[in-house]
């Protein structure tokens, strides 16, 4: 009695090695043409903010600037809010990494966050010297707006806060039965609505708002003694 041999069905081959490396060789170039040119983009629209002073400028006068195409731009971007948002982004995770640059240079835990919450107060605080309007004008009508996209903006600031107010809870210094990083949430956010704040026309009539005085402020609400 003669047995049926069933034919084997084998899966598809894998690819050649040198296939899988020429496509992994072109996608690495294609995503540092397009991280390229994004920088390109953020760059103009930096010096064109850098020199108005403001956020008031076009996205033709970014693409002029960057000497790109308009479709490149949308390629990259929905428009000029997400524009502003990536530049936003960035200012602040540059700020972040300033202000633990200069709050590592202390001893101890609370005036390591002391420096943080001081520093943060003078980047927020409208000043037209400094010409911060990403910070000044752009992050308060972002959060009406579009409070779920701050949130993820000021994720690296409120990674160091949480890193140092959990140093202060470690030194023991934080109030008893705290949560470090809620503590640290609010604080953050306190010190950036309340330097925000800090500019309006009736200030000029008094003394302003010192940074001093908002570590003062928010000490007390989480230091243990």
């Amino acid at each position: 009695m003669c047995h049926r041999t069933e034919p084997v069905v084998t899966g598809p081959s894998e690819e050649p090695a040198w296939k899988q490396r020429a496509v992994e060789r072109s996608i690495r170039t294609a995503k540092i043409r397009a991280e390229q040119r994004v920088q390109r983009f953020l760059d103009a629209a930096q010096s064109i903010i850098a020199e108005k002073g403001s956020t008031d400028f076009t996205v033709q006068e970014v693409v002029d600037r960057s000497k790109q195409s308009l479709r490149s731009f949308y390629l990259q971007f929905d428009g000029k809010h997400e524009l502003l948002l990536a530049l936003f982004e960035d200012a602040l995770s540059r700020s972040a990494d300033q202000i633990r640059a200069a709050a590592s240079g202390q001893d101890t835990p609370l005036d390591q966050l002391r420096v943080a919450i001081e520093l943060l107060f003078e980047f927020c605080r409208p000043d037209p010297s400094a010409q911060r309007p990403l910070f000044t004008d752009f992050a308060p009508q972002l959060l009406l707006t579009h409070p779920a996209e701050v949130k993820v903006a000021h994720s690296s600031m409120l990674a160091l806060f949480t890193e140092l107010m959990e140093k202060v809870d470690a030194s023991g210094e934080l109030r008893p039965g705290s949560n470090p990083r809620r503590l640290a949430a609010m604080t953050m956010q306190t010190v950036m609505f309340t330097a925000q704040s800090a500019g309006n026309a009736d200030d000029a009539t008094i003394k302003p708002i010192s940074a001093e005085e908002v570590w003062n402020f928010c000490a007390r609400g989480f230091a243990g003694s």
